[in-house]
């Protein structure tokens, strides 16, 4: 297994492996999961867990606690954009682009011509098209629209040496049953609980009820939407969500293909199943440009660990049809440009009945 660069202890060790999913929905969720790790082996109580959880998020190793909320669902659209800087104006460029709201992450990465890369969040649409005609205008250069066509995964453990290495342990079961409400628009209620969600819960023995209290509503509502949205996809997990590069994972490749279009609804899945494959898309080509229809993201801790995860993805798609030297690239992140997260705000307003 990996070793960590930070210096944790076997509890830290335990709540990485075993909380980045399936952490319980319930009033009091630290009860059940410290009884979840000592079964596995680790002594501990709820009070310790709570409090470890929260030493590791202050201490930077978690990135947060909580619900990650899967944009997508709650309204509006994200796509990816790429386009060329002139390396004698790169920083005027990347201020220029960082400036509009809608740009939510943005990175340098290696690649002769394109290179820099966002993400545009945006409550409509059609609204995708006028921000990237203003960072046009503003700056000079071409963008290039690469919309998701097909999502094969999303996700991502970043495993540790220690207990619960495999980070196969799940509480999700636990909690109340509930069903699919079969709406895709947010009442007004559950869009003011998406936004106090949505960068954490409270690191308190009652997370729920204290998200509750905030909302003036029930703890029982709290707990059962959130399980719902789990259930309906409004939620992609509960659990700790680590900071990759706290951990060491500091090597960023999006490896890009271009795959006989043919065979990519076949390949994908493959990919897909990858454990060290943190994100699968299927996206368009630019002709001229961009010959690349297919995007797989790998994170490593070193150079060579990625290296080796890279040609482990190029043999497997070495099964399917014969890929040559231009059929493929890897571009590696050399600068973090921008990143707040994407703004929930307005995409869920534009989505509430």
């Amino acid at each position: 297994m990996i070793q960590a660069d930070a210096d944790l202890s076997r509890l830290d060790r335990a709540i990485v492996n075993a909380f980045q999913g399936g952490f319980p929905v319930v009033e009091h969720p630290f009860e059940p999961a410290a009884a979840a790790l000592r079964e596995r082996g680790v002594d501990v109580t709820e009070t310790e867990l709570c409090d470890q959880v929260k030493a590791l998020d202050e201490s930077g190793v978690l990135s947060r606690f909580g619900a990650l909320v899967n944009a997508e669902e709650i309204g509006g659209t994200a796509t990816l954009v790429a386009m060329h800087a002139p390396p004698e104006r790169f920083d005027e460029v990347a201020e220029q682009v960082n400036a509009h709201r809608e740009v939510a992450h943005n990175y340098e990465r290696e690649h002769p011509h394109l290179n820099m890369w966002f993400v545009v969040s945006v409550a409509s649409e059609s609204r995708v098209d006028e921000v990237l005609g203003e960072i046009e205008s503003e700056t000079g250069q071409q963008t290039y629209n690469m919309p998701k066509r097909h999502e094969f995964h999303v996700g991502a453990k970043f495993l540790l040496d220690g207990p619960v290495s495999d980070g196969d342990l799940d509480c999700s079961h636990l909690g109340p049953d509930v069903e699919p409400s079969g709406e895709q628009t947010l009442t007004p209620d559950e869009r003011d609980l998406v936004l106090e969600i949505q960068g954490g819960l409270p690191i308190t023995e009652t997370p729920y009820a204290d998200v509750a209290e905030a909302l003036e509503q029930d703890t029982a509502w709290v707990v059962e939407t959130i399980k719902r949205f789990n259930l309906e996809g409004k939620v992609r997990r509960v659990g700790v969500i680590p900071n990759h590069y706290a951990l060491g994972y500091s090597e960023n490749g999006m490896t890009v293909w271009n795959v006989p279009d043919d065979l990519v609804m076949e390949v994908g899945p493959e990919i897909a199943s990858l454990d060290f494959v943190t994100h699968c898309y299927r996206r368009p080509r630019h002709e001229g440009v961009w010959p690349y229809n297919f995007f797989a993201m790998t994170h490593g801790r070193s150079e060579e660990e990625s290296q080796a995860r890279i040609e482990r993805v190029r043999e497997v798609m070495s099964d399917y049809w014969q890929v040559g030297d231009d059929d493929w690239d890897t571009l590696f992140s050399t600068r973090i440009l921008k990143k707040t997260g994407i703004r929930l705000d307005e995409r869920a307003d534009a989505n509430t009945e």
